[in-house]
């Protein structure tokens, strides 16, 4: 496990609480700069949760000041000696980060505060909610170090008009978090004075969402990306036709029309 030697825990060992997996990124001392070990951690507690009958709701938060001010550039720059075909293994380690969040059957939520910039910016955007604090900022800043935010792309360009994404990306500017939410990169925004209070309210009102309808939610969500219409909704009927099955589903329809009777 050399990933869990390198500064201790680059990220917090693996909890789960009343149905929340909290995933902490602790290199608050690096601004929680995202370093091989913290990716390696990240996809094998994901992949815990993925598998764990107890957990609904996986959360990433930053240890610290701020969420994730991107990539470790002290370790990036070792990259500069490496072949083109290295540092394409190299980026992709980062990339399958990305892919996990989205093909995890579970919700993914970021908490936001400080800033959350490149990589880091990437990490928050690509998890399903983000819940960012009133004076968090986000951004792609790599353009100022003659650099491309390309692991992001992706997700930028699914979640942002095109033409404010390349505005973000050509500029390298920062946003706060209004904009950011405003533009459709985060979900919600809480003031500082009552962020932790409507975060634990929005996670508790989650987790009490039925397990089973919210994976095939979440499933059929993403992989309706790229179908067109007629397939769409010959994939929607065949989820609508699962979820008829699920014990969860019948007990619903069950208490609905017990209430609706009374």
């Amino acid at each position: 496990r050399r990933g869990h030697r390198m500064n201790g825990f680059p990220v917090l060992p693996y909890t789960v609480d009343n149905g929340i997996v909290t995933l902490t990124l602790n290199r608050p001392e690096k601004r929680n700069a995202l370093n091989k070990g913290m990716v390696a951690s990240l996809k094998e507690f994901l992949a815990r949760a993925a598998t764990d009958p107890d957990a609904k709701v996986v959360v990433i938060t930053g240890r610290g000041q701020d969420f994730c001010a991107g990539a470790d550039l002290e370790e990036l720059e070792e990259t500069v000696d490496l072949s083109e075909e290295e540092n394409l293994i190299d980026a992709l380690s980062l990339g399958e980060l990305f892919y996990h969040i989205r093909r995890h059957p579970l919700p993914v939520v970021a908490l936001v505060k400080g800033r959350a910039l490149a990589g880091g910016c990437g990490l928050a955007t690509a998890c399903d909610i983000v819940l960012a604090r009133d004076d968090a900022e986000f951004g792609y800043p790599e353009i100022h170090l003659g650099f491309v935010p390309a692991m992001v792309m992706t997700i930028l360009r699914r979640k942002v008009p095109e033409s404010k994404a390349f505005e973000l990306v050509i500029s390298g500017r920062r946003i706060r978090a209004e904009e950011a939410r405003d533009l459709g990169l985060i979900t919600r925004v809480f003031q500082a004075f009552t962020y932790a209070e409507n975060v634990q309210q929005y996670l508790k009102d989650l987790v009490q969402k039925p397990r089973a309808a919210v994976i095939l939610t979440k499933k059929l969500l993403y992989d309706l990306d790229g179908l067109d219409f007629g397939p769409g909704i010959q994939m929607g009927a065949e989820v609508n036709a699962k979820a008829r099955m699920t014990p969860e589903f019948r007990e619903g329809v069950r208490r609905f029309l017990d209430k609706s009777s009374d």
